[in-house]
């Protein structure tokens, strides 16, 4: 609060109920405290997100232990899966290509143009390209994997954070950023599975590991929420109507939970089973490695989805700002540090009006 935001409580004076006046006609304190809310809370979810990202980092590619964990996933995939389903999952995963890629941007484009949102436009594909590119740059020049378990030469390569998921994950987030309020949970409903499918295949295939999925899912996040709050720091969103969506809640958000719930729930009580419980030459070790990685996979792309579903609730993210109102009378003879401006001449002449026409009615 400023220090010139203060309640009248002197008996001279009739009381404002949000702010001095002056304060409301310059300032507009009203119409940018949603915006500053909002910010703050993408802000630190952003923050949030980098930081479980270094943590996961931390603990399944630089530690000994996370690297045999993951080891034993690729392992447990050879014993666990049946052949045709390892060739379902890799042929889903080899539609994510370049030209798909390029066609999920032209669609994001052409729905902004659409809604001639360009501001958003640029959100939803700044979203997918800022995700790839970054989730390449680390894999391949910034982050390292070095050899704690004696791997065999095969499961050396550092594929830290997983490329399929970005994609994924930035296209359905790019999706809720550029359509309407009222289409979120539709788009979300069309793509959330998908996304949180593409998370568990790559598992599936033998292409990523458990942590390079929920790297992926944290770094889409932290970009999504980065560029939002620069959004909100440009007061280009406001508050929603607060209706109800029934049947965004039954057929997106419910089965969402569940996958969250369940699949983080499960993965971890199988990751911490298979990393500590058994031995390390349990043969069902690998088996009980790799559902728990496939869960974990899973869990943690719905629940990223939940998070940024959570921190969008009651956001339109194309409405205007809600101007201000004062709710008292206007003393204009209070002093303010800030010299006269229009809104406020505009509100002194209003006063003297009012004074004017009370006196010829009392007459």
């Amino acid at each position: 609060m400023a220090p010139y935001d203060r309640l009248r409580t002197d008996d001279g004076a009739p009381q404002l109920e949000t702010a001095t006046w002056w304060y409301a006609a310059v300032a507009g304190e009203a119409s940018d405290s949603f915006c500053t809310r909002v910010r703050k809370r993408m802000r630190g979810a952003c923050l949030a997100s980098v930081l479980l990202l270094a943590v996961v980092y931390a603990g399944l590619v630089l530690t000994a232990t996370g690297q045999r964990w993951e080891n034993a996933v690729l392992t447990g995939r050879l014993a666990d899966e049946t052949l045709a389903a390892a060739h379902a999952a890799n042929r889903t995963l080899q539609h994510i290509t370049l030209s798909s890629l390029a066609a999920a941007l032209l669609t994001l484009t052409v729905i902004g143009i659409l809604r001639r949102r360009s501001l958003l436009t640029f959100a939803a594909l700044g979203t997918v390209t800022v995700s790839v590119c970054l989730a390449e740059l680390l894999k391949r020049h910034l982050l390292t994997r070095p050899d704690l378990a004696d791997a065999p030469p095969h499961l050396m390569p550092n594929s830290f954070p997983s490329g399929h998921t970005a994609i994924a994950m930035s296209v359905m987030f790019g999706l809720v950023v550029v359509v309407p309020y009222r289409k979120r949970g539709l788009a979300v409903g069309l793509c959330a599975l998908w996304a949180t499918a593409v998370g568990a295949y790559t598992v599936a295939a033998g292409w990523h590991r458990p942590s390079d999925t929920i790297g992926a899912g944290l770094l889409v996040l932290a970009v999504a929420c980065g560029l939002l709050a620069l959004l909100a720091r440009r007061g280009k969103l406001g508050p929603a109507r607060r209706r109800r969506f029934p049947l965004r809640t039954l057929f997106v958000t419910l089965p969402l939970c569940l996958v969250a719930l369940g699949g983080l729930g499960i993965g971890l009580v199988l990751l911490v089973d298979s990393m500590f419980v058994l031995a390390p030459g349990d043969p069902h070790l690998p088996r009980l490695a790799y559902r728990a990685g496939q869960a974990l996979a899973a869990g943690a792309s719905a629940a990223a989805t939940l998070l940024l579903l959570g921190l969008l609730r009651h956001v339109d993210l194309d409405a205007r700002p809600v101007p201000y109102r004062l709710t008292g009378s206007v003393t204009p003879e209070e002093p303010g540090p800030f010299p006269p401006t229009p809104i406020t001449r505009y509100l002194d002449v209003e006063q003297s009006r009012r004074r004017r026409r009370g006196a010829e009615h009392t007459r």
